[in-house]
């Protein structure tokens, strides 16, 4: 057995470019609507243009760039990313950290649904400036939904153009801003992080800023996310250039506003534009914006597969479009976010609207990694100094920034709050009515022999009809000593199942990401086996396609015989029929639960309804997949009393 680990990314330059285009969309982006926001409905200040820029750069600096850059990108799950990958490097040792898990997998994915339509409204909506009148609106939807609609076609052939759209855009964001400095240098003051203090301390109402100030920062938590598309050395060295560009385009735009008097009320970025420039800044700037969306989609696509892995999510479908690696496509989940990002625009209509309400949920992502990577440091044996510092650091950086956000909350901000409280609910409904299943299925003794005997004795009797060639069933026992008492139930009191070869076999979850491997166990020569395969969060779930190959593999060594054993067939050396089983449980009317689980347990059959089934999760051919119902009995209810009348 060999593991896959991963990918190892190499610094190259076509590294680099692929990175600017994968990764830095959603942080990219933000000088669309970061100024814009911050000056809303306010006058124009020393104090507050100095400290707002303060601010900005000190919160790239030691938010994106200590924080994810340096820090975060090193705790790397065999070369992935992201919060589900920090939580698999921990669960083993600290299993109950499932719940920051959670919290800031819920959160990234609700807040996520602001930014495609916050960054293309605020690209869009840069038409006013040469056409006052325009309707927004509808573009941003048209835009939207074919942006949508394109996802199951995989973006590996529109992907390689990401880069070096994502060059031009950061080289445009800075020569734009350096046109505006050499105008008014004296803005370099801004680097100093007394500024910052002073917006704080002196400036009326300067501490809420900070609820405008982290939409700068918003992506941060792509970088990590995504580390597994780019590596970390593309990352870091790419991200050099880029917080460079991002500096002097925030620089530019805060020395054209100190040339302004009275409240700005048109957003800076365009107007730092040359008005011979405006239309192609616009073109660039929603191409940029698409890319950035497209972004979060494929983040989103992928963390709703490691959730699943994870037991945080139902079984949905999952589509592979390509051949290349990380080209993933949900489509129930494609679905709700474009419903989700149709229904942003239609409520807020601008992107002022959607930044008073952006950032919010985001800040709980951010607060939920600095957990986890506290403890991954303290497992890591760092210096426990270190760790605190860390800790506190962040928190109360993080903490003062989800105060500031707490404005957001009566302006929108309720709306992401709801969106992560319903994936909340939906991930620990999953997950414990998962924890309630294993923790009460009966499994009986099967490496007694007791029950291999049984099987070899039916496959003898001639008197019941044969079932299949092969009969194979899918087994949560992680062990070979033990099997479910549905599964013995099943093949010799249901119905009684005679067959020539019996499979078990079980599909364990890794915590590597690109695991494949398996493990067979021969409880009877030729006749009974289990196979164990293990598969890393991150790869498909072909079971009918390994388990095939295994088989031939099998073949190959003479472990085992596939020919058909009818006579007819055999004689023309023909291989035996295959007939997956798969258990399906619902609960029994048999039950008295209390209110808590009860509710669990219905939320969880819902679900059910509406997520894949088990055959097509794991890629069984259905046509060869029979579907058995088994009564689920949590706890029995209270023994019913009759009397017999004479």
């Amino acid at each position: 057995m060999q593991k896959n680990s991963g990918h190892n990314h190499h610094l190259t330059t076509g590294g680099l470019l692929i990175t600017l285009g994968i990764i830095y969309g959603d942080i990219g982006t933000s000088p669309l609507y970061v100024m814009s926001e911050i000056m809303h409905h306010k006058k124009v200040s020393e104090l507050l243009i100095y400290g707002s820029l303060s601010c900005i750069i000190w919160t790239l600096t030691l938010q994106t760039t200590l924080k994810y850059v340096i820090l975060t990108l090193r705790a790397d799950n065999n070369g992935e990313g992201g919060i589900f990958s920090l939580f698999a490097l921990v669960r083993r040792k600290l299993p109950w950290l499932f719940i920051p898990a959670m919290l800031g997998g819920a959160t990234l994915l609700a807040d996520g649904i602001i930014t495609p339509p916050i960054s293309v409204a605020s690209a869009v909506e840069g038409l006013r400036r040469i056409y006052p009148n325009v309707q927004t609106v509808p573009i941003i939807i048209v835009i939207l939904t074919i942006l949508f609609a394109f996802q199951r076609f995989g973006t590996n052939v529109v992907g390689k153009a990401f880069g070096p759209v994502m060059f031009v855009w950061f080289t445009m964001l800075a020569v734009l801003g350096l046109g505006q400095i050499i105008q008014h240098p004296e803005i370099f003051k801004a680097i100093n992080p007394m500024y910052a203090y002073q917006l704080l301390a002196e400036y009326p109402e300067g501490f809420w800023l900070l609820g405008s100030v982290f939409l700068c920062t918003t992506g941060a938590e792509a970088l990590y996310s995504d580390l597994g598309h780019c590596g970390r050395n593309n990352i870091r060295i790419s991200w050099i250039y880029v917080k460079l560009c991002l500096i002097l385009t925030y620089l530019g735009q805060g020395a054209w506003i100190m040339s302004q008097t009275g409240e700005i009320n048109d957003n800076p970025f365009f107007e730092i534009m040359p008005s011979w420039f405006v239309l192609p800044g616009i073109i660039i700037a929603t191409a940029s914006a698409i890319i950035a969306s497209q972004a979060l989609i494929t983040g989103s696509f992928t963390l709703i597969s490691e959730a699943i892995r994870l037991n945080f999510w139902p079984k949905v479908k999952l589509v592979y479009p390509t051949d290349q690696k990380g080209q993933l496509y949900v489509p129930s989940l494609n679905f709700l976010l474009w419903i989700g990002c149709i229904g942003i625009v239609l409520y807020f209509k601008e992107s002022s609207h959607m930044g008073a309400a952006y950032g919010l949920a985001i800040t709980l992502t951010m607060i939920m990694t600095t957990l986890l990577m506290t403890f991954y440091l303290y497992l890591k044996r760092v210096n426990t100094i270190f760790v605190l510092l860390f800790l506190f650091s962040f928190l109360l950086l993080e903490s003062s920034f989800l105060i500031a956000n707490l404005t957001k909350f009566t302006h929108g901000g309720y709306v992401s709050l709801i969106l992560g409280g319903v994936i909340l609910s939906v991930m620990y409904i999953w997950f414990k009515s998962y924890k309630i299943k294993n923790s009460l299925t009966e499994y009986v003794s099967f490496e007694d022999n007791k029950q291999v005997r049984m099987m070899q004795k039916l496959s003898e009797d001639m008197t019941v009809p044969k079932y299949a060639t092969n009969l194979i069933f899918m087994t949560s026992s992680r062990t070979t000593d033990l099997i479910e008492s549905k599964v013995i139930y099943s093949i010799f009191q249901k119905q009684p199942k005679r067959a020539d070869v019996y499979w078990f076999l079980h599909v364990e979850i890794t915590d590597e990401p690109y695991t494949k491997e398996y493990k067979v166990h021969t409880y009877t020569d030729g006749q009974v086996f289990k196979i164990t395969f293990y598969l890393g969060f991150r790869v498909e779930n072909r079971v009918n396609v390994y388990f095939r190959r295994v088989v031939e593999d099998m073949v190959r060594n003479g472990e085992v015989d596939i020919t058909s054993r009818y006579e007819s067939l055999n004689a023309q050396n023909l291989i035996g029929d295959f007939r997956f089983v798969v258990l399906e449980k619902f609960l029994s009317y048999e039950n008295s639960l209390g209110v808590f689980d009860q509710l669990v347990m219905d939320g969880y059959f819902l679900l059910k309804e509406l997520a894949t089934s088990e055959e097509k999760y794991f890629g069984l051919d259905t046509s060869s997949v029979i579907v058995e119902k088994v009564p689920m009995l949590i706890k029995p209810a209270s023994e019913i009393k009759l009397c017999r009348i004479r």
